[in-house]
């Protein structure tokens, strides 16, 4: 180790020289590590099971070794290297046993994040200050949240951008030339369990904070609920000016009534409902602000209209949450609400997130591959109750049988997919068993979706939604919820291109396909 005091590392303009980091991972994360590290003159090492192709040829020319192989024990190459610190791409659970020797040893252990809020005064605005972070959790919506955050701060004015687990790393936003007003940064529930590990003397102190909702996810990861609730608690430490919590799940509230934060720091809630005089909540199809403004107690602020929203494809109950979170974020910065109106009339959510693909006959195709996980799906199937259910793959350790029993049992048929299939037809079994129910074992990935859309277009008459919320992961049988998302789609339009569906294709009873 080289002796370099890490309570002196708190600004990009610190002396990093000699200073000794092992980077574990090297996707965009580990390469922005990386690359920020050798910026600043330290010495680093990466270790990654394989190389990027992509990163890989990069690292000797900015001056980084790299070493890859089996991690399933320490490799010699990071005993030997003797780090000051370990800074782990946010893959690496805290089970993993780089990670476990990382902290018996008393070495310090960083995640991205951390690192980008120590070097975030590389640029810094006219006033000398470093940019505002604004921070997004959630089990679900965080992208969709972040991405309308980003969008209202824009339009009001501000120079802000949408990072973090979203795709472009902190890091890179922190060492763009240009500079930001506002970074606001979403972040997974393994990003905030490193976070909370936090010793230096300056921690991250967000200018505000939301937990969107909380439900089961990344169990195997995390090890536990309870470990999975604590890390996505850290999104609200050290918070200055708003904890935005969501009024219709306790534990976001929970969470803000626990937090270490700024003195001063207020509690905004926000849910469907009529608002309170510190809230964000929706009036007779107005979505409103009671929070931000003077008079709160007997007034408030329009953002928008439920039919306004539904005219651009954003009134889903689920969606019309997050533009209320989302608000109340911009609204902590002053963003005036015409701002956040016509951000919204411009507003168009991510691919596969409740994307209607194709209608034709009747009958509505929907893409909402993003539901990798039972809350997200259950919102899905709120939005289009009584819809042809597909769902099933890599559950991530998660129980779907509560989904099932209420919201699923109302699906008019089931068409199951993945290779944890089993616990999914187990499910509707016991808390369904008057549903439809068909298994797709197909093994390639092409098959699969194209055997889906023949069922599903056996059983989906006029006026019927076909929706693809899988309440699980992809990668059993797809390279991304992307990947499905789009095959699905392609699968549809292939299945419509060869024109109108007869009724007697396969029989709607229980069928192994």
């Amino acid at each position: 180790m080289s002796g370099v005091r890490l309570d002196t590392l708190t600004s990009w303009h610190a002396d990093w020289t000699g200073l000794k980091v092992v980077v574990l991972g090297l996707s965009v994360t580990g390469f922005s590590v990386a690359d920020t590290l050798a910026e600043l003159g330290a010495e680093v090492l990466v270790v990654t099971e394989r190389a990027d192709e992509q990163y890989a040829p990069l690292l000797p020319v900015i001056g980084v070794t790299l070493w890859t192989g089996p991690v399933d024990e320490v490799p010699a190459a990071v005993t030997d290297f003797a780090p000051d610190v370990v800074v782990a791409s946010p893959g690496f659970s805290p089970r993993h046993p780089l990670v476990a020797w990382t902290r018996e040893n008393g070495i310090a252990l960083w995640g991205d994040v951390e690192l980008a809020w120590r070097v975030r005064d590389k640029v810094v605005r006219a006033d000398g200050s470093p940019a505002d972070w604004v921070l997004v959790t959630g089990t679900n919506g965080k992208t969709t949240t972040t991405r309308l955050a980003a969008t209202m701060l824009v339009e009001g004015g501000l120079r802000a951008a949408p990072v973090g687990n979203i795709g472009t790393p902190v890091l890179d936003a922190v060492r763009d030339p240009g500079g930001f007003d506002v970074l606001v940064v979403e972040l997974s529930s393994h990003q905030l369990w490193y976070l909370g590990l936090q010793t230096g003397p300056e921690p991250l102190s967000p200018h505000a904070a939301v937990c969107l909702n909380l439900a089961d996810d990344h169990l195997e990861w995390h090890g536990s609920f309870e470990d999975y609730r604590a890390a996505k608690a850290h999104v609200y430490d050290n918070t200055r000016v708003a904890c935005v919590y969501n009024k219709a799940d306790a534990a976001t509230l929970a969470m803000v009534e626990d937090a270490e934060v700024v003195e001063g720091a207020r509690a905004i809630g926000f849910d469907l409902g009529v608002p309170g005089p510190s809230d964000l909540g929706v009036v007779d199809g107005i979505l409103v602000d009671r929070a931000f403004l003077e008079d709160r107690r007997t007034s408030a602020l329009e953002l928008t209209t439920v039919d306004d929203l539904a005219e651009v494809g954003l009134s889903a109950p689920h969606i019309a949450a997050n533009i209320l979170a989302a608000a109340a974020l911009a609204r902590s910065l002053d963003v005036s609400p015409q701002a956040i109106r016509d951000a919204l009339r411009a507003f168009r959510l991510d691919p596969h997130r409740i994307e209607v693909v194709a209608v034709a006959d009747g009958v509505s195709w929907v893409d909402d591959s993003k539901a990798t996980n039972p809350h997200a799906a259950g919102s899905s199937l709120a939005a289009y109750p009584g819809a042809v259910w597909i769902v099933g793959g890599l559950l991530k350790g998660v129980d779907i049988s509560s989904l099932v029993a209420e919201r699923g049992a109302a699906s008019k048929a089931a068409i199951v997919i993945g290779t944890e299939r089993a616990a999914v037809v187990a499910a509707f079994e016991r808390h369904a068993p008057q549903v439809p129910l068909f298994e797709v074992d197909h093994t390639e990935t092409e098959d699969v979706m194209a055997r889906v859309v023949e069922l599903a277009a056996a059983v989906a008459r006029d006026g019927d939604v076909v929706l693809l919320a899988p309440a699980a992961a992809s990668f059993d049988q797809f390279a991304s919820y992307a990947d499905r998302g789009r095959l699905f789609a392609a699968a549809v339009n292939a299945r419509l291109g060869r024109g109108s569906v007869d009724a007697d294709d396969s029989d709607p009873g229980v069928a192994t396909a």
